[in-house]
């Protein structure tokens, strides 16, 4: 008789099956109504693929595209069909998926001509015919040596030189027919798992659309970020300087000695872009505001001091005032769907007294600024007076600064507003993207630990409702930016790996956030270590997250 095992089902029920039974299998056995919704599960706090054998009594929660990991099996699985269709129409093509943009991903298509509307149709016509096949998609656990040979008859050469690093005596590999790819995490069992996607053509590629959280999990309406755009190109332009493109090349580096030479090129360029913005700035009479937003961990309070000091050798006096301090009074901040403070919230900061204060100032009067005291949840008068001259434009960080209601009454003329994110021109290969999102985690998770006291599980604990708030309050004011400042650098992962690690590892096995501290370690294992941060200079962004930086006292 067939050993038996008890599995809890979030959400469904407690069940009994034979040991060794698959996911996907008890999908079939529970009868939903549609077992295609499921794209993978977590075992214990761990994310497993649908032909996962559960092998003793366990809690399971199926995903689909509502939950973060559902949805990113679903992309990916997306996109394995939307590469193997490309290669079906263009052989000899190669096929790069480069960066995310307007709520899609964009990629690219290299071959002889130029990628037109009509071949876009076409690939989008074999996509769906791959999915109406269903056809399986399989996962096999192969040799190294053998990974080598399939990639080198198929031409992905950035693979290869990856995983010659890797010292893995075997890896998992994707295969659709006969068509081999891998991907770093989970894909749905077949194709016909995919039931929703577009293909927008935006020249020289295209936007991969799939479902969104922001659209209520349907494919989002497309919307043009020409300039967001414009910086991931100037991101890629300088990875074409630095020649670093996929993660094998910045170890690449690391191996043979000229990492310096890569770390100072990435601090030069960061620095001529600031001193270009600072003199944009310096150039208009009229540029009396600075607004500097961007999500969180992307290195605004280093760029605002850097700037800073770029606008004074242009001559300008730059002076800072904080928008915290115009919190409104505790019993008037608003509060959200959980009852709880909304900080975050435009209406928790006064915008009437706000815009009174910084007209006068504009107009060269002296103003009472005040001071919140966040333990009472009031704002004060310390008898702090300010009064400016023509010549001290006024710098202001916070995350509404790109959103026109916090500076209603100041006259556009009189603004300049900076976008900064940490937008990296590094994938860990040609199909493998680094999502910017996870660049800013790693960097909280490293900071949070140094200055404020908080461990990974805690982060990770705040970072689904700090990436609401980005969401809500940031990223729908981005393309409002008069410029924006890409703050990633090429080799900082490098750099990150050694503090994130140990505090990732910290993560306990039975806490809801061990599955996400687990990914984050996969994906940091990919790179060499930097060891001398010597090289590092201390005006560095960086710096601002594992410390040293000459803009914190310490």
């Amino acid at each position: 008789m067939a050993e038996k095992i008890k599995v809890k089902l979030k959400g469904i029920g407690e069940f009994t099956f034979n040991k060794g039974i698959k996911i996907i299998d008890i999908i079939k056995l529970i009868k939903v109504d549609d077992e295609k919704k499921y794209l993978g599960a977590i075992v214990e706090n761990e994310v497993r693929h649908l032909e996962y054998p559960l092998i003793s009594d366990c809690s399971v929660e199926l995903l689909d595209i509502t939950h973060k990991d559902g949805l990113r099996i679903y992309s990916r699985t997306l996109s394995f069909i939307y590469i193997k269709a490309c290669k079906d129409l263009f052989q000899d093509a190669n096929i790069t998926i480069e960066h995310s943009l307007s709520k899609g991903l964009y990629s690219e298509i290299h071959k002889e001509n130029n990628l037109t509307l009509d071949e876009v149709k076409r690939i989008k016509t074999r996509m769906q015919e791959i999915i109406s096949k269903d056809i399986k998609i399989k996962r096999e656990l192969i040799s190294t040596d053998r990974v080598i040979q399939i990639f080198t008859k198929q031409k992905m050469f950035d693979k290869i030189n990856l995983i010659k690093n890797l010292n893995k005596e075997k890896m998992h590999l994707y295969s659709l027919e006969d068509y081999y790819d891998s991907f770093y995490g989970y894909l749905a069992p077949s194709t016909g798992y995919i039931n929703s996607f577009d293909l927008i053509y935006y020249h020289p590629g295209l936007i991969l659309m799939f479902p969104r959280k922001e659209s209520n999990f349907k494919i989002p309406k497309f919307e043009q970020q020409n300039k967001l755009a414009k910086v991931f190109k100037e991101a890629e332009t300088w990875g074409d300087i630095l020649d670093i493109g996929y993660v094998s090349n910045l170890n690449e580096r690391i191996l043979n000695g000229t990492i310096e030479n890569i770390v100072l090129i990435s601090e030069a360029l960061h620095e001529k872009k600031i001193a270009y913005i600072a003199d944009k700035i310096a150039e208009d009479e009229d540029k009396r505001i600075i607004l500097i937003a961007g999500p969180s961990s992307s290195g605004k309070t280093t760029f605002a001091q850097r700037l800073s000091i770029q606008l004074q050798t242009s001559g300008k006096k730059p002076i800072s005032i904080s928008l915290d301090d115009y919190f409104v009074n505790r019993e008037n901040t608003p509060k959200d769907e959980n009852g709880e403070y909304d900080f975050e919230s435009i209406e928790a900061i006064d915008i009437e007294k706000f815009n009174e204060d910084l007209l006068k100032l504009i107009a060269g009067e002296e103003v009472h600024l005040p001071t919140y005291n966040f333990i009472k949840g009031v704002r004060e008068y310390k008898g702090r007076i300010l009064k400016i001259e023509k010549d001290q434009p006024i710098i202001i960080e916070g995350i509404h600064g790109l959103n026109d209601k916090l500076t209603l009454a100041i006259p556009k003329k009189n603004k300049f507003k900076i976008y900064v994110s940490a937008l990296t021109q590094l994938n860990i290969d040609s199909h493998n993207r680094i999502p910017t999102t996870d660049l800013r985690l790693i960097r909280r998770i490293v900071r949070d630990s140094k200055y404020r006291g908080n461990d990974a599980e805690r982060t990770l604990q705040l970072w689904d409702s700090v990436r609401r708030g980005e969401e809500k309050n940031i990223f729908p004011f981005q393309e409002e930016a008069d410029v924006m400042f890409n703050s990633a650098l090429v080799y900082e992962l490098a750099v990150l790996k050694k503090y994130a690690i140990p505090l990732l590892e910290k993560v306990s096995k039975d806490v809801p956030y061990y599955a996400e501290a687990k990914r984050l370690l996969k994906f940091l294992s990919y790179f060499k270590d930097i060891d001398d941060e010597s090289i590092i200079p201390n005006t560095s962004i960086l710096r601002e997250f594992i410390g040293g930086s000459c803009f914190r006292k310490e």
